[in-house]
Parts: structure tokens; sequence; C-alpha cells
């Protein structure tokens, strides 16, 4: 059966986002490869870790034994699907680094691009 707002948006050239607006993918643009044998293959474009001094800090957290990235999102955040926001904040590639040192301070900021203030 066809979605019969998908095929709107197909026939009138409008696409609503790949990923939902909570997701770290969110925004990026869909790109087509062609095949040597016709096919199209459909792909999320690359999406780089933003750089930390673009986030606003709120606190930080002091990692202790048995944290888990998730329940820190959870409990500064809210949703512990957000535990990007916390990556993306300390500039990390693999959120299993971030708690690998008892003691390291995480970064909790605000999302990228909303100031925060500075006397806070």
């Amino acid at each position: 059966m066809i979605d019969p707002l998908q095929a709107f948006l197909e026939a009138h050239s409008l696409q609503g986002p790949l990923f939902p607006s909570t997701s770290r993918y969110y925004g990026l643009p869909a790109g087509v490869h062609q095949t040597a044998d016709g096919r199209s293959l459909m792909y999320v474009t690359r999406r780089f870790v933003p750089p930390p001094e673009r986030f606003a800090l709120l606190q930080e957290h002091a990692v202790v034994e048995g944290d888990r990235l998730d329940n820190v999102a959870h409990h500064y955040i809210g949703d512990p699907q957000q535990y990007w926001r916390i990556c993306d904040g300390n500039g990390a590639m693999r959120p299993d680094e971030m708690i690998e040192e008892i003691g390291r301070l995480l970064r909790i900021t605000l999302p990228e691009g909303i100031p925060g203030q500075h006397d806070a």
C-alpha cells in the first residue's frame, strides 16, 4: 500500500527529514550513488562531530564506577537516547570512551548553537 503523504511529497519534490529532530542525524541530506549497473543507492551524508567550543556549558559530571552514558543523559537531559549530545559536547567519536576513566569530567552542555549565560 502506498502512503498518501509520502506519494504527495515525492510528487511535489518535497522531502521530510530522514530522521526525527532528536536524532544526531537530523537535517543531514541524503545522497544517491549510481552503480555501474544503473541502480540507485541512497545513503545519509557524513556527519562531523562539531567542535566542543560550539556548546555552552551547563555543568560537569564526574564519571563514577558503573556509570553508563545513557543513564547520565537521562539524569541531565531527561532522555537516555540523547547520550550523543554529551558525546558532541565533549568532542567524542566513541560513546564508550566517555566513561572509561573514573573521575573524568564530562561536559553537560546546551544543544549546539544555543548560547548560554556566562554568569550562570
